[in-house]
């Protein structure tokens, strides 16, 4: 029989949110998979577990896994950790596990920290709809996707969360300023340690902050998605560009009913159905010409 991959939470800074299940299933482990072996060993001693530990991280992941799949296959048991938090979330662990799937080996999450939760429920804004976007590309390495991914963001109505070194975070507050508005932000620091800080300002009201004061610790930026009615405004500006009957004509094109299509251009112009109606009916005779 196969073993069983064992995803493991650790704490992301304070150590006393180490779960019980997870020093068992550590200790009970035949090897566990550390991102950073020598991090992950102070961690171990201090949980006095002595398991075998080997390395692996983003620069092995690929040839690491298949190491792991075949110690799996024979009957062991590994347990992933990562250097902070739940493995699989934007790190090599995601690697691992979807060779577990395609090999047929059993992947138990063994549940504890996580910065995007934890920023998320603490941040002060909406949690019933996110999206989760890690690092950004950071633009001396991938300009484009940066920007093309920023570009997405400016759409996306559910709340972001977003992780940023310190060293990056001014250029990062910077661009989300310039691409997204100046949306409602918790910047979330140093999470579950000493310095621990929640900061709810403007992305705008963030980037004046620390051009004053130096970004100290990792962050998790939480952001508010576009509202209804910045969307509602924006739609209405790309409509204005077209007359009522030229907006006809565009929703007839796309397969629409004349009554449908009337619907459609009185409930994105937000003007009455029976204007949209009049001015159709004004335009008939040029049509028919």
């Amino acid at each position: 029989m196969a073993g069983i991959l064992y995803l493991v939470a650790t704490p992301i800074g304070n150590l006393e949110d180490m779960t019980y299940r997870a020093v068992r299933i550590l200790s009970e482990a035949d090897v566990i998979a550390a991102e950073d072996t020598r991090n992950s060993r102070k961690l171990l001693t201090h949980f006095d577990i002595h398991t075998l530990m080997t390395s692996y991280h983003e620069f092995n992941k690929y040839d690491k896994a298949e190491v792991l799949i075949g110690q799996l296959l024979e009957g062991k048991n590994i347990a992933l950790i990562t250097d902070a938090g739940t493995p699989g979330i934007s790190d090599p662990g995601e690697v691992l596990v979807k060779r577990c799937y395609e090999s047929g080996i059993p992947v138990v999450p063994v549940p504890g920290a996580c910065a995007a939760v934890n920023a998320l429920v603490a941040s002060g804004q909406d949690t019933r709809r996110f999206a989760f976007e890690a690092f950004l590309p950071q633009e001396k390495q991938d300009k484009k996707e940066r920007r093309r991914i920023l570009q997405e963001l400016a759409r996306e109505r559910r709340t972001i969360v977003l992780y940023e070194a310190p060293h990056h975070l001014l250029g990062t507050l910077r661009d989300l300023a310039e691409t997204l508005g100046d949306r409602p932000v918790t910047v979330c620091k140093e999470l579950t340690k000493k310095h621990e800080r929640f900061q709810r300002t403007t992305l705008q009201g963030a980037l004046s902050f620390f051009q004053e004061e130096e970004p100290k610790g990792e962050y998790v930026l939480v952001i508010a998605g576009k509202s209804g009615e910045e969307q509602q405004a924006e739609e209405a500006a790309r409509w204005a560009e077209l007359t009522v009957e030229e907006h006809m004509r565009q929703c007839l094109a796309e397969g629409m009913t004349e009554k449908d299509a009337m619907k459609a251009v009185a409930a994105e112009r937000g003007i009455p159905k029976r204007e949209v109606y009049r001015v159709w009916l004004e335009t008939k005779d040029r049509r028919e010409e």
